[in-house]
């Protein structure tokens, strides 16, 4: 250095930065600067203090042969340089901070640190957001994540498919941090490659196809490493043809840009610069286009708050399901791929972003997990079923020397820059350059303006969990009901530790009762009240209706306005199928019929159906029977009935109207009773006396389930042989009518059930002998009517509690009289009879039976079937494994094949059988 120079440095004020250990990850042996870094900076005269650790690959004494200054205080430096996030406990007040700091997308866990470095005045510079004029990242670790993220996924790829059965070369190709660098891991797999060229791949798994997402640093790295494979890249219209008949001699790569997935909602097409400034105006389709001929997708993509996902939760359900693809290798003797995708090497790791049901991380400790159609994640196996996803946030620092090299020589040149930060002044005071500049996260107190969105961010992410107090982070569901149903739904949902339940009932005895058994809370709600139930619903991210099937329209209601899901077990009521645009526009999810009739018997019914269809069998017939009994020995009234759910409903199934499809003639039974007239004896489970009649509109499933051809569609309900006649009997004496009665009125003069049956057969003695009453009583309804009345207590002189109506008053009656006693216990019995007729003519008739037994003491087989298939639906919808929005069915695929595999894993399954027919 010249004399001139040196003169200058000196009258120079003396420049201190520090480099601080880092303390994330027992992992991170990575520095923002290398030694050569630190070289170049003491000799323009600055001071750099670097804080002693012997875990940086880099050792101390070549930082100190830099001429850097070790010790454990860095308070000094102006400007303090780190890798990844600084514990809250060792921010320094009124410094300058350079790191990654995982703020930008309002990150939760990193919430704490950014309102410390606000309260410290910290200046927070990440390097995330160093970019340049054209919005490119100028410094980042990225080719190397890529390049460890592509050593990591060929070494799970082997082990992966040796747990399927396959040895394949890659077995012999290790994770990245086993290697001293980069080059030893590249030759390992050009070794590994040399043997695909020679064709040691066996021939069951067929070609391989490595798709690529983006275009930079990240996939740059990743396909350097990529090519010391036999490679051979197609366009992704060509994906499809190689991955039914390319060569298994090489793997073909793919490069997917954001113009070859992404499109407009309305329209079509791509437009970068609209898709700049409006990401939500387009979908993805590469899970329809792409995902389904990919063998391992590469994410390199970085995902911004709002754009369109690449994977979904649906989707990747969809694509993780077993396969049918005609294209799949079935070698003989050959253990068969249960789908086409392998693995996922997610090197974005953006939990929850482009690849959505990936929420966390995985790690360099446990690199690796299966994720299955279920979202199960297995971290202990490589057998199981799924897809082997790698997701570490941090893989450079499997490659720590080399990232340090590469990251510190990109960061150098904008180190005099940031170094003329001081904390203690206003940003107006500085002259920073633009890519500096745009870094600036926080400054003298508060969050600069480019920034200030991370406020609405977190009170957007605040909003949707929903927190109430005593829940932290804890999603709040709210449950209205608290009858027999709701015990499994709470019992199921409190076992989330994440989800806080609260039930609301007008019962409150009932309510505080589950409450107190499962831990929850309880509060006390007149369903009727609308402004109180929106009150209860503004509080919860959803909602679940087991009221009456008549109140749903009020609840669904109180939910849009609360913003909220709604999940019930019962049929779509016209008012909610009414709010179908109004829920899907405010992004809200209305999900019915996910209970046990409506709810399993659509389960089985579309199982069963789309399996004949896609094996190529055409469905003829469709006939459906389900009901909810006591267990036989319990049966021991005239109805040959208890009830286990809504008794108001059962009755007011048998004057309901029905209609279904007969050998191709539509079948019309009016409303009022005559459907009791229709019930036939059912003879499919020997020792069981069953009788059946038609329920509700058969014939809408005709469109529902996809059996439009069919000449046959019935759907019935189970009852004991005599049911019908019993109800015949009520229904003529006037019991099961739903209008008004004035001796119903709540507030009129008691009343006894001997007088109201007197007043029904037009007597006006009330005192009439009994057997005269029984007389007239015959007279109205014979014999066997008579002894069913009197059985039953209704010409008792018993005082009624009145419900307005002759049904409502007779359902509160009954619901006490014939209630399941404490040691009793019921059965559901549910069974399709489907017709079919294969491509060659053969026809046969699947048979599926479900039949489950209530235990003792514990939850009836109603309640079971009913709330388990609720509460599991109801847990798929909070974990975004249901995203349709608006009035929803449980009919797509995905949502009923999981629906039937949790409630399998639960014990509730389904017997299966096959007739032939000619």
């Amino acid at each position: 250095m010249t004399r001139s120079v040196q003169r200058f440095v000196n009258s120079q004020p003396r420049r201190i930065i520090a480099i601080r250990r880092e303390d994330q990850s027992v992992w991170e042996r990575r520095a923002p600067f290398s030694p050569s870094n630190v070289k170049r900076l003491v000799r323009s005269g600055v001071k750099v203090i670097v804080q002693p650790s012997n875990r940086r690959a880099y050792p101390m004494q070549s930082y100190i042969s830099a001429g850097a200054v070790i010790q454990e205080d860095i308070s000094e430096a102006n400007v303090i340089f780190g890798v990844k996030q600084t514990p809250i406990d060792l921010l320094i007040p009124n410094k300058t901070y350079c790191f990654f700091s995982h703020t930008i997308k309002a990150q939760e866990a990193n919430m704490p640190m950014l309102d410390t470095i606000l309260t410290k005045n910290i200046r927070l510079i990440d390097y995330e957001k160093l970019m340049d004029d054209a919005g490119n990242r100028v410094v980042a670790f990225g080719k190397y994540a890529g390049v460890a993220g592509m050593i990591n996924i060929l070494h799970g790829i082997g082990l992966r498919l040796l747990a399927l059965g396959h040895h394949t070369p890659f077995m012999h190709v290790g994770p990245a941090h086993n290697y001293r660098n980069s080059s030893m891991a590249r030759q390992a797999i050009r070794d590994a490659g040399y043997e695909v060229a020679l064709g040691m791949m066996p021939k069951s798994l067929g070609p391989l196809t490595f798709v690529f997402t983006g275009s930079g640093n990240v996939s740059q790295g990743s396909q350097e490493i990529f090519q010391e494979l036999p490679y051979e890249y197609v366009p992704p219209e060509m994906l499809r043809k190689v991955a039914e008949h390319g060569s298994p001699s090489k793997i073909y790569g793919c490069e997917v840009r954001r113009r070859h997935h992404l499109e407009r909602k309305n329209g079509g097409g791509y437009d970068p610069q609209e898709y700049e400034e409006f990401p939500e105006r387009y979908i993805s389709t590469f899970a329809q286009k792409i995902a389904p001929y990919t063998s391992v997708l590469v994410n390199c993509i970085y995902w911004a708050v709002g754009s369109p996902k690449l994977l979904t939760i649906p989707d990747a359900k969809h694509l993780l399901l077993p396969a049918d693809t005609p294209w799949l290798p079935k070698s003989v003797g050959a253990p068969a791929l249960p789908h086409r995708m392998l693995a996922i090497c997610d090197i974005s790791a953006d939990p929850g972003g482009s690849i959505e049901f990936m929420n966390e991380c995985t790690t360099i400790d446990t690199p690796f997990c299966l994720y299955d159609a279920d979202r199960n994640k297995d971290t202990k196996s490589f057998k199981g079923p799924g897809v082997l996803v790698c997701s570490i946030d941090n893989m450079p620092t499997q490659l720590p020397r080399e990232s340090t090299d590469f990251f510190g020589d990109l960061l150098y040149p904008y180190a005099e820059d940031i170094m003329q930060s001081d904390a203690t002044k206003s940003l107006e005071e500085h002259n920073f350059t633009p890519v500096i500049q745009g870094a600036i996260i926080t400054s003298n107190g508060k969050l600069t303006s480019p920034y200030e969105y991370i406020n609405d961010l977190r009170m957007a992410n605040t909003r949707s969990r929903h927190k109430v107090e005593g829940s932290d982070q804890q999603t709040p569901v709210l449950i209205l009901g608290s009858g027999l149903v709701s015990a499994p739904v709470v019992e199921y949902l409190s076992r989330e530790e994440n989800i806080a339940v609260t039930i609301a009932s007008q019962v409150r005895e009932e309510a505080d009762a589950l409450a107190e058994k499962y831990g929850v809370n309880a509060e006390y709600l007149e369903a009727t009240d609308e402004a109180a139930l929106r009150s209860l619903a503004s509080r919860a991210r959803l909602v679940i209706s087991l009221l009456p099937y008549e109140l749903h329209g009020t609840a669904a209601r109180a939910c849009l306005r609360a913003r909220a899901h709604l999940v019930t077990a019962s049929y779509v009521t016209p008012p909610v199928q009414e709010l179908h645009e109004a829920a899907k526009e405010a992004g809200l999810t209305f999900l019915n019929e996910v209970g046990l009739d409506p709810g399993l018997d659509h389960l089985l019914a579309l199982e069963c159906i789309h399996d004949i269809q896609n094996n190529g069998g055409r469905v003829d017939s469709f006939v459906s029977y389900c009901g909810g009994l006591p267990a036989p020995e319990f049966s021991d009234n005239a109805l040959r009935y208890k009830f286990s759910w809504s008794p108001r409903g059962v009755l007011l199934n048998t004057i309901s109207g029905a209609k279904y499809l007969s050998k191709g003639q539509v079948v019309e039974v009016l409303s009022g009773g005559e459907i009791m007239s229709t019930a036939r004896e059912l003879d499919f489970l020997p020792g069981f006396a069953f009788e059946g009649f038609p329920n509700r509109d058969s014939t809408k499933y005709a469109k529902l389930y996809g059996i439009e051809d069919a000449h046959t569609i019935f759907r019935g309900t189970i009852r004991y042989k005599g049911f019908a006649e019993c109800m015949k009997a009520m229904q003529l004496f006037g019991l099961v009518d739903p209008n008004p009665h004035p001796s119903l009125h709540p507030d009129g003069p008691e009343l006894t059930w001997r007088q109201f049956a007197c007043e029904l057969l037009g007597l006006t003695d009330a005192t009439i002998f009994f057997e005269n009453l029984k007389g007239r009583v015959v007279e109205r309804t014979g014999q066997a009517g008579a002894t069913v009345l009197e059985s039953l207590g209704l010409l008792d002189d018993v005082a009624i509690v009145k419900r307005g109506t002759p049904l409502d008053t007779l359902s509160h009656y009954l619901s006490k009289k014939l209630q399941l006693g404490k040691n009793e216990t019921d059965i559901v019995v549910l069974r399709h009879e489907v017709g079919v007729t294969w491509s060659e003519g053969r026809r046969e008739r699947r048979d599926v039976t479900l039949s489950v037994r209530g235990v003792p003491g514990s939850h009836t087989a109603m309640a079971r079937t009913v709330g388990l298939p609720t509460a599991i639906a109801a847990k798929m919808l909070l974990d975004g494994e249901i995203q349709e929005r608006g009035v929803v069915l449980p009919f797509s695929p995905v949502v009923y094949r999981s629906l039937l595999s949790r409630l399998r894993h639960d014990g509730i399954v389904a017997k299966e059988s096959t007739v032939k027919l000619n």
